[in-house]
């Protein structure tokens, strides 16, 4: 397929690559010519704008920070809606608000654009090894036009149902990995200061009725190693939780336990971590237990 791919960042890159890799040919654009740098040298074309990124492409995909920035791309000056036709493709990978890219839905369908969402889960490691998992919204004929690209980009792709539905499920799914995160910080530090050895009490956890995958994968590869160089930023697992307390004050649901995790994540950007990664949320847990969750290396 013949792809423009907007937002070439940490997540963005890899999934360009792997695009690149599987035979589509790209069109790319991102703030900062040198982040694409490596999709050039493979072969990708480089555009000036999200504008040019469309004409002569059968889809648009947009990797974004943001639920604003996503916005500004689709509908400011030189923006994707410039450069579409009717009949063009337009599929957000970002982590986006579900009321936002159903708003741009109906502002895209107006002029003949089709709007779909597509968020990823599985970190840079899983946009670089193509195992992420892709939540689609949207028109499942579309869907199907589509999925030759996205399976390009995940091992596990599925239609969630109409627009806005595979924002929600990534919403969901990241409050979820926050929220684990939390109490897990909360239970490790407790099981470390009553005198168990924090690689025993990981091993036993991760393989009874407690096993998650931030325990068995994530903390490994951050947490456990002091490593806190972004893996999934700080900035953006706050900016999720916030999405998930929104979305849950719009629908009038309560979300006494989302709205504790919520506010660990405002003291973390308070503390200036919002760059480092997400297991850095766990720091505050660690400052007032006095204990620190770090395994020697092997």
């Amino acid at each position: 397929m013949k792809i423009g791919f907007i937002g070439t960042g940490n997540m963005g890159n890899p999934m360009a690559v792997n695009l690149v890799k599987a035979g589509h040919q790209l069109t790319v654009h991102d703030l900062r010519r040198e982040a694409a740098t490596n999709l050039l040298e493979m072969g990708a074309q480089w555009v000036d704008s999200p504008k040019e990124a469309v004409p002569g492409n059968e889809v648009v995909f947009t990797s974004l920070p943001a639920p604003r920035d996503v916005e500004a791309v689709v509908l400011g000056e030189s923006g994707i809606l410039e450069g579409a036709a009717d009949g063009s493709i337009y599929v957000d990978l970002s982590t986006n608000s579900p009321t936002v890219i159903r708003r741009l839905h109906e502002i895209g369908a107006a002029r003949g654009v089709t709007v779909m969402d597509a968020p990823v889960s599985g970190g840079v490691y899983g946009a670089a090894a193509a195992t992420l998992a892709v939540m689609v919204g949207g028109d499942e004929a579309v869907f199907d036009r589509i999925k030759p690209a996205l399976d390009a980009i995940g091992s596990h792709v599925v239609y969630c149902g109409p627009i806005g539905s595979g924002a929600i499920c990534k919403i969901c799914n990241n409050l979820l990995s926050m929220g684990t995160g939390v109490l897990l910080a909360e239970a490790l530090t407790l099981g470390v200061k009553a005198g168990v050895d924090l690689a025993i009490l990981a091993d036993v956890i991760a393989n009874s009725s407690g096993s998650c995958r931030r325990l068995t994968e994530k903390f490994p590869r951050f947490l456990f190693k002091g490593n806190f160089e972004p893996g999934f930023a700080t900035a953006l697992a706050a900016k999720d939780v916030r999405l998930a307390t929104d979305l849950g004050r719009e629908y009038g649901i309560p979300m006494d336990l989302s709205n504790l995790i919520d506010q660990r994540h405002v003291e973390a950007m308070y503390r200036g971590w919002g760059p480092e990664d997400s297991d850095a949320v766990a720091r505050l847990q660690e400052e007032k237990a006095g204990v620190q969750l770090r395994l020697p290396e092997a």
